[in-house]
């Protein structure tokens, strides 16, 4: 009997049964594939509606905003929120201010990150590893604890109301150089450096020509969070910039909700917050582009 199951068992399949498995097959697969695309759509609508909110409330009157709600459907008071934005602030100003400092901030942390993070894996110094944990443990540290001080380091050195003191300080960006020391350390190997070496290269010639374009993908991830994090640096600017010719863009839209009646100016605060969202999804587009075009240059295959 034992042996009649086994011969049952093993018998193969007509051709109508496999017909009939791979049909099944196919439906699972099509059913889980198109779940996974629906939840996925699901995720992405909820991500954009609050951005698709922000542009219509910038078309929207400041009274219909406060009636009706939230609705996704475009008003026709776009010209007049525009025209209340820029007779009570300069945006522009704003906007350069805000350019200025975040374009700065990003180029200074991405280079010197990468030079930091490039020395820490490259080389071999004492107290190499001690300096190390000491990043490790200034991470873990809420920055609002440092704020009074770095307030005070301003005040000392002469740097309040100007932008190189939002700029100096961002220069040394703990979070970038842990993230691009782990990134080398699986992307450049020492026997390139060795390489380099032996081939008369100097130190800083191998940390432009070869260590940094393998990092660009490291790099361009970071600087995305460095730029969109000095972008809409509100509280900083606000402490450290008193004078209305170096406020920045969170600043000047900031100061509409003193300007009439609240109500009024929704539409125009709304506006001018579509007016900043703008660089940050352009960078966010060219720096998303660039990393999936160098990731494969970014790995070093042994």
């Amino acid at each position: 009997m034992k042996g009649n199951r086994i011969v049952e068992r093993s018998a193969p399949q007509t051709e109508e049964e496999r017909q009939k498995e791979l049909r099944r097959n196919k439906v699972r697969k099509v059913t889980v594939y198109t779940l996974i695309y629906l939840f996925l759509a699901f995720l992405v609508v909820i991500a954009v509606i609050p951005f698709w909110i922000v542009l219509i409330n910038a078309t929207r009157d400041g009274m219909s905003i406060s009636t009706q709600g939230i609705t996704l459907i475009p008003g026709n008071s776009l010209m007049e929120n525009y025209k209340i934005l820029v007779e009570n602030v300069d945006v522009m100003r704003g906007f350069r201010n805000s350019l200025k400092i975040a374009l700065s901030v990003t180029v200074l942390s991405a280079y010197f990150s990468a030079l930091t993070a490039y020395g820490f894996h490259i080389y071999n110094f004492r107290g190499k590893n001690v300096l190390f944990g000491l990043i490790l443990i200034f991470m873990m540290v809420p920055s609002q604890l440092a704020f009074l001080g770095y307030v005070r380091l301003m005040t000392q050195i002469g740097l309040m109301d100007n932008h190189l003191a939002l700029i100096i300080p961002s220069i040394a960006s703990i979070g970038t150089v842990f993230f691009l020391r782990a990134y080398i350390s699986s992307s450049l190997g020492r026997e390139i450096i060795e390489a380099a070496r032996i081939d008369g290269a100097g130190e800083m010639y191998i940390f432009h020509r070869i260590a940094l374009p393998l990092m660009a993908p490291g790099v361009a991830t970071m600087s995305i969070f460095t730029f969109i994090g000095s972008w809409n640096n509100y509280l900083s600017a606000r402490v450290i910039l008193s004078s209305k010719e170096n406020e920045t863009l969170p600043m000047v839209i900031s100061s509409l909700k003193a300007l009439r009646i609240w109500y009024q100016n929704q539409g125009a605060i709304y506006l001018g917050f579509a007016i900043s969202i703008v660089p940050i999804v352009i960078v966010f587009i060219f720096a998303s582009k660039y990393l999936i075009e160098n990731i494969s240059a970014g790995a070093v295959k042994g």
